[in-house]
């Protein structure tokens, strides 16, 4: 067989749906072949066809140090010697949620999951069981995982493929989820459980939450007895060392929490006040179970990244990564097309347009959508992706910069961007 990426992707075809394991790794938004990765090393990928790029997916967030990083290798392979999984309690997961209880203000306990769909359905259920209420608010362009009563109005992957949910949802599943525009403070009554939401929107790119929005939402949660639900999925270890509830002030009822968590495995947990877990199975009657939930190789990864970071590694990568978005966004509209890049502490999100003014910075998913709209980022990324810069395939999604991307490369990256960039306008 061909050691191709379209040779890869024709096999993969044939025994996987799409031939992805996610549709958000589908190139049906941009075009084109999904190239094949084999391994990663700090801020590359190499695929099949021994092409290296500087990686700005970076697992979309999970990898927060960078690929293969030697601390966290050395952890999982230490794990794996004792064991992979026993169904039984280990120290590992001990470890790691005292090491997240301690950097999160608020947070006391935490259930470890397998996944960041998996630890935002079992909130939700939480919130559910200890208020005695059904109706759950969200927001529109928000995503929070795959779950039925959540996949409505979301943003990812559901907002590329221009699904409103998804097929095989029945109407009932839904019909106590409301759906609100991000930014605008709702107004509650007593039947809500919980509001969720991203305290910045990362999912129909890069939406920052308004002055205000996030303790408003705190407010009107008290104001009729509802819980308040972060999803920190992608915030969580990455804003700050205590994520949103640090970076903002704000302090949730309940976190979801993945990615980061993990080193790189699979894993997500849920977590709050521990007077309000007592509604969880075995102490209480809201049941919740998971067989390789608290994995070890994953907590070992995931504690192991922990340890490494420190308050003064955030800011350093949030200087790096601002600097990065100001240079990118600069040398786009420099080479003749329109780009905006908004930053929320290290997190970017990438807009590019088709006029050479300027785009405003958008503060919803109506917004967001309307600059996607345009088309033009998938000519953006293509050319980019021929320069060796791998970014999201797909213009929802935002960018993740490393501990491993030094300012050496991300230069790289701007200077591509200009070339790429004047590829497109001169295209059009």
């Amino acid at each position: 067989m061909a050691e191709t990426n379209r040779a890869w992707f024709e096999r993969a075809s044939v025994v996987i749906p799409g031939g992805v394991d996610s549709p958000v790794r589908s190139f049906s938004s941009v075009g084109g072949v999904p190239y094949t990765v084999v391994e990663g090393e700090g801020p590359y990928v190499v695929d099949v066809e021994g092409t290296r790029y500087i990686d700005l997916v970076q697992s979309y967030g999970a990898s927060l140090l960078g690929h293969a990083h030697p601390q966290v290798v050395s952890a999982i392979t230490q794990a794996a010697r004792h064991g992979s999984t026993f169904g039984a309690p280990t120290k590992g997961e001990v470890l790691l949620a005292e090491a997240m209880t301690s950097r999160v203000p608020g947070l006391e306990q935490v259930r470890f999951v397998s996944s960041g769909t998996e630890a935002v359905m079992s909130a939700v259920r939480v919130a559910r069981g200890a208020t005695g209420r059904s109706k759950i608010l969200k927001f529109d362009g928000c995503y929070h995982g795959h779950a039925d009563h959540l996949l409505v109005a979301g943003g990812s992957g559901v907002a590329e493929l221009g699904l409103p949910g998804s097929a095989g949802v029945p109407p009932e599943a839904v019909a106590d989820t409301v759906v609100a525009p991000y930014n605008v403070i709702p107004t509650l009554d007593e039947t809500f459980a919980c509001v969720l939401v991203e305290p910045v929107a990362a999912n129909m790119n890069l939406v920052a939450p308004a002055p205000g929005f996030l303790e408003g939402l705190r407010a009107e949660c008290d104001r009729v007895g509802a819980l308040l639900l972060f999803d920190e999925v992608i915030t969580g270890f990455r804003l700050a060392q205590g994520g949103a509830a640090e970076f903002f002030g704000v302090t949730p009822d309940l976190w979801c929490f993945g990615k980061v968590i993990g080193g790189g495995l699979p894993v997500g947990a849920f977590g709050g006040k521990a007077e309000l877990l007592t509604v969880l199975a075995p102490q209480g009657p809201v049941y919740q179970a998971g067989t390789l939930s608290g994995n070890p190789l994953a907590t070992a990864a995931g504690r192991s990244v922990l340890e490494h970071v420190t308050p003064a590694s955030y800011i350093e990568l949030t200087t790096r990564a601002q600097a990065f978005g100001r240079d990118l966004e600069a040398a786009i509209q420099r080479g003749g097309i329109g780009a905006r890049v908004v930053s929320v502490g290290p997190l970017l999100g990438l807009y590019v347009g088709s006029g050479r003014d300027p785009i405003e910075t958008p503060t919803n998913y109506v917004e967001a959508k309307a600059i996607i709209d345009q088309g033009i980022y998938p000519l953006f990324f293509h050319a980019l992706l021929r320069r060796g810069v791998a970014m999201a395939p797909g213009a929802y999604e935002i960018m993740f910069v490393s501990m491993s991307h030094s300012d050496e490369i991300l230069a790289e990256v701007v200077a591509k961007a200009t070339e790429a960039s004047l590829e497109v306008a001169a295209s059009r």
